[in-house]
């Protein structure tokens, strides 16, 4: 089975569990040190904690849902959840710290920036600390000594969505980068350059919506052949509609992830399809298991990565999305 036929196995299998990830998209919840979301726990074991470490930048909707799914784990698994986020490398890893001194029962943790995460997570590794990661830092938590990972090779996702612009006939496609040095990000748009040769990456500073908006319409001003502009993040989907209607262009948007409003926006016929890798799987899976493995001495995945995605939405399923 080719790789692109797996990817749209993947999207076909998942349409019912992708419901899931349609959870709260409101805004982006504030971080806090302790979210407590055991309380009121369904497991009969004795309540562990759970640190919950992310590279979510403040205000961006998707960790909405991988949170979600991470609390809605807490509360069945009697878990004391404590959730934190920073978007530098350093700072991630200090969070990482901090949980090791706190002496917490399990960590999962994001590796958007490995270099930066790898000595400590080490450190909660040799502390014997189980870790798990999710969503970015497939090719590198196995050396760090995490026992699972949780999330889509983006790579594959990439080449899946490049396939699909070469189905379509795309022309020339933008493919916007909102961090630079998310290994995540760069391997969606290398992927989708290696199956599809009329692709460009741009960078944008994500968290300056201004910055986004004016970088793309400049660009959709400046090059009349795009035809499509390629997000890797539903919120800068709905500020890539926007570059295309200021600069005049006849581009259309797709976008990987998905929040409320880019389902909505998918069902207007604004934007054409997302790859979705249900995020709302991805905190679920974490919490989960290193319950399993704290109780249970289970280990998930036997070394190899749970993947959750990639799964299309387009008009033909995205109203069981929007079917909450």
């Amino acid at each position: 089975m080719s790789r692109f036929t797996r990817a749209s196995v993947v999207a076909t299998s998942a349409a019912a569990a992708l419901v899931l990830a349609a959870c709260s998209s409101s805004g982006g919840k504030e971080t806090t040190d302790d979210d407590g979301g055991g309380s009121a726990g369904g497991a009969d074991t004795e309540q562990m904690t759970v640190a919950f470490i992310t590279h979510a930048a403040p205000g961006d909707t998707f960790w909405d849902q991988v949170r979600s799914g991470a609390e809605d784990a807490a509360k069945k698994d009697n878990v004391n959840l404590q959730y934190t986020a920073d978007p530098e490398g350093s700072n991630q890893a200090r969070l990482v710290q901090q949980a090791v001194d706190k002496g917490v029962d399990g960590i999962a943790v994001t590796l958007a920036k490995p270099d930066a995460m790898k000595g400590n997570v080490e450190k909660a590794v040799n502390a014997e600390i189980p870790v798990v990661a999710l969503n970015a830092g497939m090719d590198d938590w196995k050396e760090m000594g995490a026992l699972s990972f949780f999330g889509q090779d983006d790579e594959l996702a990439g080449e899946a969505a490049g396939e699909r612009l070469k189905e379509e006939k795309a022309g020339k496609t933008l493919c916007v980068i909102q961090e630079q040095g998310h290994i995540g990000l760069e391997a969606r748009c290398a992927g989708v350059a290696k199956t599809f040769d009329k692709s460009e990456k741009i960078y944008v500073k994500g968290t300056d919506t201004a910055n986004v908006q004016s970088t793309i319409t400049a660009k959709l001003q400046q090059d009349d052949s795009i035809t499509n502009v390629l997000t890797l993040g539903a919120p800068f989907a709905m500020i890539a509609l926007k570059s295309v209607d200021e600069s005049g262009s006849d581009a259309q948007v797709a976008t990987f992830d998905l929040n409320d409003q880019a389902l909505q926006a998918i069902k207007d016929g604004d934007i054409i399809w997302a790859v979705d890798q249900q995020p709302y799987v991805q905190g679920y899976l974490a919490v989960d298991s290193l319950w399993l493995k704290v109780n249970k001495g289970m280990e998930v995945g036997g070394g190899q990565p749970v993947l959750t995605g990639p799964a299309f939405v387009d008009e033909s399923n995205v109203d069981l999305l929007l079917e909450k």
